[in-house]
């Protein structure tokens, strides 16, 4: 089995990568390690990850930028079985100073993935790292309550595949993982390439390098341990449904597995696995004896105050459910940061 990860350096992308290395699998790994010039970041946390895969055999890393399609001409001759794309700038705030250059990241280097696939391996399963912004305010149409801890829908329990994505905003970054979203549904579609797009909420654990604007249960846990101050935008109760790294990526396997052609899915940890930034800190305060300090400013610019998962649909055409609750996850995230500390 050949398979192939963009954003190999990144959170996802290395645990992918680790998954189908112990499986067996020659893995190409494609990533350009931008990062910390993006977003300021250590370039020893930056690449990490690439580091640590160097421990595996079969990965074969290839520092190159998605955004040229020069980068695919080496690959060429390879006849992957599976083609997951994780690559991506993730922050919402970077898209809205440098809407262009989220656009090449994310739109650009989508397209060029999936023509890549088209042109010289139709047969592989292409699967699409999406994200639950791009329904955008839609979800604000939902009506909720104000709770003692967080806010929860009124009417409804999770957002479903049903909920539209368009006519509504979404800032830049929402509008470019949309873009990638839509590409994909079209290949898969107009193309016959098995295809599934995840919309991913909040996926967490071990190997994260958590930032202000992305991967917030990470951050929250570095600056704890760090005894560093933390922004809170809003009033804190704002929910979101969290996912451990595991889960997804047994997620995309099997769904590599299946007969199924093609699919959109919701994937988070589903409402058992709901929380809101105050419950998430007060949990650590009492399980790990860290004391947060904290600040509070205004609203960031379309911060839905809640997205929850409806997982359903993943979980009857996939047979999948989230195996780590939220409270053992996040327990193995803080062994980690906490023993990787320097790193930060």
């Amino acid at each position: 089995m050949k398979v192939l990860i963009t954003g190999v350096a990144g959170f996802v992308g290395s645990h992918c990568a680790e998954y189908y290395a112990l499986k067996g699998a020659e893995v190409y790994g494609i990533d350009n390690l931008i990062r910390s010039q993006l977003f300021k970041s250590r370039k020893k946390s930056v690449e990490y990850n690439w580091e640590y895969l160097v421990r595996y055999k079969n990965i074969h890393r290839i520092k190159a930028d998605l955004r040229y399609p020069e980068t695919f001409s080496r690959l060429r001759k390879q006849k992957f079985d599976l083609v997951i794309h994780t690559a991506a700038q993730p922050g919402v705030g970077f898209s809205l100073k440098n809407p262009q250059e989220d656009f090449s990241l994310n739109a650009l280097a989508t397209f060029n993935i999936l023509e890549f696939v088209r042109k010289y391996c139709p047969q592989a399963t292409f699967i699409y790292c999406s994200t639950n912004k791009v329904y955008g305010a839609r979800v604000s149409q939902f009506k909720i309550r104000k709770c003692n801890s967080r806010y929860e829908f009124r009417d409804i329990k999770a957002i479903n595949e049903q909920v539209g994505i368009d006519l509504t905003p979404h800032t830049p970054y929402g509008v470019s993982k949309y873009v990638g979203d839509i590409y994909t549904q079209e290949y898969g579609a107009v193309y016959k390439i098995k295809s599934a797009v995840f919309r991913m909420s909040c996926i967490y654990g071990t190997r994260q390098f958590g930032f202000e604007d992305q991967g917030w249960l990470a951050w929250f846990l570095i600056s704890g341990l760090k005894n560093r101050e933390i922004t809170i935008y809003g009033d804190g109760k704002q929910v979101r449904d969290v996912l451990y790294i595991s889960d997804l990526v047994e997620a995309f396997d099997k769904f590599y597995n299946s007969s199924i052609d093609s699919g959109v899915f919701n994937i988070g940890g589903g409402i058992e696995n709901s929380i809101s930034l105050l419950e998430y800190i007060k949990f650590v305060e009492n399980n790990f004896k860290i004391r947060f300090k904290i600040r509070f400013d205004n609203w960031r610019l379309y911060d839905q105050k809640v997205y929850v998962s409806d997982i359903s649909c993943v979980s009857e055409k996939l047979n999948w459910k989230p195996k780590i609750d939220y409270r053992e996850g996040i327990r193995r995230l803080y062994i980690w940061v906490k023993n990787n500390i320097k790193l930060f």
